[in-house]
């Protein structure tokens, strides 16, 4: 997933949840790779909490220089301090609303993602 990060990293992501049988996407901006996992961060009181709470699958989606990324899989919650604490320090400005000893900052993981990057001019390929 390092591969993955690095397309992701410094960019505006898309994450697609599901809602009730409908799909959600919103943009996203925090990625980090820790302990081998692409992570993300949101609050635990915002709606695409309880969503992956409700249903865990989900999907990025990235473009950047005619490629984009599409990253999906489940997406297990990381409440350890250490895991919320190495994403935070990667995004100091969000120390303004989120805090790794606070009860609503989270990070997710993908557990066993499938990812591949696409070209409008090569084939579809599979990240390892």
């Amino acid at each position: 997933m390092r591969e993955a990060f690095d397309f992701l990293n410094g960019k505006v992501y898309y994450l697609a949840t599901v809602e009730n049988g409908h799909a959600r996407v919103r943009p996203f901006g925090t990625v980090d790779y820790f302990e081998d996992k692409l992570y993300i961060q949101t609050g635990k009181a915002k709606d695409v909490y309880k969503q992956l709470t409700e249903n865990p699958y989900a999907e990025v989606c990235a473009f950047d220089k005619g490629k984009w990324i599409r990253v999906s899989g489940k997406m297990i919650p990381d409440d350890r301090v250490i895991a919320k604490k190495h994403m935070l320090d990667k995004y100091p400005d969000l120390r303004d609303r989120y805090d790794e000893n606070d009860t609503n900052t989270i990070v997710l993981y993908f557990e066993n993602p499938k990812a591949y990057i696409y070209s409008f001019t090569e084939a579809p390929r599979e990240l390892k």
